[in-house]
């Protein structure tokens, strides 16, 4: 290492490029790294290396300098310590531009460093398992590494830093096409921007983990996000929007899911495929759920996906146009051609036979989706909703509850399909916009109250709805059927409508100071009442 100082400030600066001729590699990740560190050295760049990362580069045939050699200290403390060193953080927070901070490298001997790339301890994955003890969690908080990738990134005006095996290529690319391995002024500043966020990140992770040890809800909560795509608009046309998936998440709700035909998703898509797929996940047998403004419009079991989807539609086929279709079976071809008889602007479904996805693209618009995720979601993930200036957070409301925990406080006993009738409707309810009113029949909805500020009249809704969809019919229908409720009934009127209407079966949390009331209204008609001791609001 004979290059000055001096000499390495006078051609680091044409147009705001900087001229690398040092960099140091320090990586837990060592994908791809071998060949970047490669073509580094192909373009007569030093390399630096500290560890593990300096066996496998000689190990590829790469001359390497110790990042020992080049601070005159060995590493000490296992490892603990070996890039926490003056000489280390001069050569990389030195200030080009600045003759004061350039005469004291010379006077002291340093070597500017050009360029870093550093990942690192993987923290996230250790964590995450089950059963890691403190003691392995601690080992993996990397702490020269951030170091390194803050001070380059502070110095990005004369230092680049690389962060992600993605960025290699890239990387390379420009030194090559530069002619004299420069990396612009702009590029710098975006790898920058990225390794702030990868140090922020990184200890959101741990201060997490730390907390874990203290309270549910932290006093501060450190949370880091991942862009997972623009979206082609908001809520509405003239809004800018973009999903992100929370860092170190197990799933999100685009995880293993490949878009095999339409346009782009949109904000709304998005929360009502959110929707669409929770409900349908409840379900073991084929179901079909469709969703029209983030509220299921239709919801069935059937023997298989078609019949679901048949059962489902005649719920509501004037809310389900344009809806958002989620189904828990693969789409054949007979399947498809229903489907195509209608304006749908996203399917979703664990696969497609070739000759359904033949129906389906005629359509340009359909967005179809298929997905492949077999990983449950996080059990202790937290439920989040934005207010101004901060966040909502809860605990999720998890799964349905069992039968065994639910009570009949009427004098009749539900008969077995009764008891189908209300545990599906309340399968449903508890994913449908409070206030909440679901009527169901033979594994199908067949009207759905939701977001009515007065509950009895979620109950009238739900019951106009039924009479819309199927007219005449609709009194048959309604007779011997299950309503669920997402809270308790307050009065003895919103059941008494349910039952006029033809309702034989009602399910509810309880808890009203006037269930007294309630349930003996349903005694009066003869029918059964279910407490499931559970409320299960959604604003």
């Amino acid at each position: 290492m004979t290059e000055t100082a001096a000499d390495s400030h006078e051609e680091s600066t044409n147009d705001g490029a900087l001229r690398v001729r040092r960099a140091l590699i320090s990586v837990s990740d060592k994908t791809g790294v071998a060949d970047f560190a490669r073509s580094l050295a192909a373009l007569g760049v030093e390399i630096l290396s500290t560890g593990g990362t300096a066996g496998a580069l000689r190990e590829a045939g790469l001359t390497v300098t110790d990042v020992s050699e080049f601070t005159g200290q060995e590493e000490i403390l296992d490892g603990r310590v070996k890039t926490l060193h003056p000489r280390l953080h001069a050569a990389l927070l030195a200030r080009r531009d600045d003759p004061e901070h350039i005469a004291t490298l010379a006077r002291e001997g340093i070597e500017p460093i050009d360029l870093v790339c550093v990942n690192l301890y993987p923290f996230e994955q250790t964590v995450s398992g089950r059963d890691v003890v403190p003691e392995v969690a601690i080992e993996n908080i990397d702490i020269g590494g951030p170091t390194m990738i803050r001070a380059a990134a502070k110095n990005h005006q004369g230092v680049a830093v690389v962060v992600k095996p993605e960025s290699y290529d890239a990387v390379c690319a420009e030194l090559e096409e530069s002619g004299g391995a420069e990396i612009s002024a702009s590029t710098r500043h975006w790898l920058a921007n990225e390794a702030f966020a990868q140090t922020a990140r990184y200890d959101a992770a741990i201060s997490r983990w730390f907390s874990m040890s203290y309270e549910d809800f932290p006093e501060h909560l450190a949370v880091a996000y991942e862009k997972v795509l623009d979206l082609s608009y908001g809520e509405n046309p003239h809004q800018r929007a973009a999903l992100y998936s929370e860092a170190g998440a197990r799933s999100h709700i685009l995880s293993r899911v490949s878009k095999l035909h339409g346009r782009a998703l949109s904000f709304n898509n998005v929360l009502d495929l959110d929707s669409a797929r929770s409900l349908v996940a409840d379900f073991e047998q084929p179901a079909c759920v469709i969703v029209k403004h983030n509220n299921p419009c239709g919801a069935a079991i059937g023997g298989d996906g078609l019949e679901a989807y048949l059962k489902a539609l005649a719920c509501d086929p004037l809310s389900a146009y344009g809806g958002v279709i989620a189904l828990n079976r693969p789409i054949g071809v007979e399947l498809a051609e229903e489907l195509h008889r209608n304006f749908v602007e996203v399917l979703i479904a664990p696969g497609f036979e070739d000759s359904a996805l033949e129906v389906l693209q005629q359509k340009e618009a359909i967005r179809i989706l298929c997905e492949e995720e077999r990983r449950q979601p996080d059990p202790d993930e937290r439920d989040l909703k934005r207010v101004q200036g901060g966040l909502l957070i809860q605990d999720r409301d998890g799964d349905p509850e069992p039968r065994e925990i639910m009570e009949v406080v009427t004098e009749t006993q539900p008969s077995e399909e009764q008891w189908e009738d209300m545990l599906f409707a309340w399968t449903v309810c508890r994913r449908v916009r409070s206030n909440a009113i679901v009527i169901a029949k033979g594994g199908a909805t067949l009207g759905i109250g939701a977001g009515q500020m007065s509950r009895v009249d979620s109950v009238r809704l739900a019951v106009e709805k039924c009479r819309a969809a199927h007219g005449d019919g609709a009194a048959a229908l309604l007779a011997g059927s299950a309503v669920a409720s997402d809270a308790f009934f307050p009065f003895a009127d919103g059941p008494e409508l349910a039952i006029q209407a033809g309702s034989t079966a009602v399910i509810e949390p309880g808890g009203s100071k006037r269930d007294g009331e309630v349930i003996a209204a349903c005694d009066a008609d003869g029918v059964a009442m279910v407490f499931t001791k559970h409320r299960h609001f959604r604003h």
